[in-house]
């Protein structure tokens, strides 16, 4: 992906090595995630326990950090310049979009951390990887997610996965543009009220449209500013692939439970990014039709 000389945005936080607070524990979340990407690599229930005793080391450490004592590596800094930049576009990109719905788009925030970090929405952790807050309208990014993911996906691709970092970031964005046309509002107030099944289903909905969005942002940008090639748009589509919930669950145990998909399926996730970057349309949505024809 071509960003050479674009604009860094003005929305980012940058706390890595800052202390994210007292250190309260992995979560079981945490560890599923760890024991994930350890299945992946190939590991044992061994190789698990370790991990995440490594983990929690690691957090324990961030915590005593003072800051700015951090030195950063040339890897570390070309990641957070990129991200920036990543940014910038979606504002400049979903400004224009928004400009055209009658609307006017505000702009999320980025929080660039190490570890673990205090959100709206509770404590995060770099062992969930990125996640969008709604409750403070930031993304938190820990920048070792895209090592990880480059390192232990096994993502198959010609170029560097810069691309695939990109859709990754716009994913989370788009998660804030349906906050912004009060999509995520409604969905959180659903799943509320209604059983976890039917919870789960309309978050694989939420996910399937953020990678929708994603895919228009990719759309717009390509058209802008003729920055994505074949190669990148291989990159995106294969990381979508590799996150879907049937492919991580069946490379982790084995098998696949589909009532407890969150995300949605490997061809789910490739259709709706696929859709968003061929077509840009907005008034398309996965809010309609029934759940199997997703």
């Amino acid at each position: 992906m071509k960003l050479d000389g674009r604009r860094q945005s003005n929305n980012v936080d940058d706390r890595r090595g800052m202390s994210g607070g007292t250190v309260a524990g992995l979560g079981i979340g945490g560890i599923v995630m760890i024991a994930l990407f350890t299945f992946l690599q190939g590991g044992n229930l061994g190789d698990v326990i370790s991990n995440v005793g490594t983990q929690m080391a690691q957090q324990s450490q961030n915590v005593g950090t003072k800051d700015g004592q951090r030195e950063f590596t040339e890897e570390e800094q070309k990641l957070a310049q990129f991200s920036s930049q990543v940014l910038a576009s979606t504002e400049d990109i979903w400004a224009e979009v928004f400009k055209k719905m009658g609307r006017t788009y505000q702009n999320p925030k980025m929080v660039l951390y190490t570890g673990s970090v205090q959100t709206a929405c509770g404590q995060g952790s770099a062992s969930v990887g990125p996640f969008y807050c709604s409750g403070d309208q930031t993304l938190y990014i820990d920048l070792s997610f895209f090592t990880t993911m480059r390192k232990q996906l096994g993502i198959k691709n010609k170029g560097d996965l810069d691309f695939a970092f990109a859709y990754v970031i716009a994913h989370e964005v788009g998660h804030h543009v349906e906050q912004q046309l009060g999509i995520l509002q409604r969905a959180h107030q659903q799943m509320q009220s209604t059983n976890k099944t039917a919870a789960n289903q309309i978050s694989v909905r939420l996910e399937l449209l953020a990678d929708y969005y994603a895919g228009v942002w990719g759309h717009y940008e390509s058209a802008t500013f003729q920055s994505i090639d074949e190669n990148d748009l291989e990159e995106a589509i294969e990381t979508a692939k590799v996150i879907g919930d049937n492919y991580l669950q069946e490379r982790a145990q084995g098998y696949s439970s589909p009532e407890s998909f969150t995300h949605g399926t490997s061809a789910q996730r490739m259709r709706w990014l696929k859709r968003g970057l061929q077509t840009g349309d907005m008034n398309t949505t996965t809010f309609t039709g029934s759940y199997e024809d997703l």
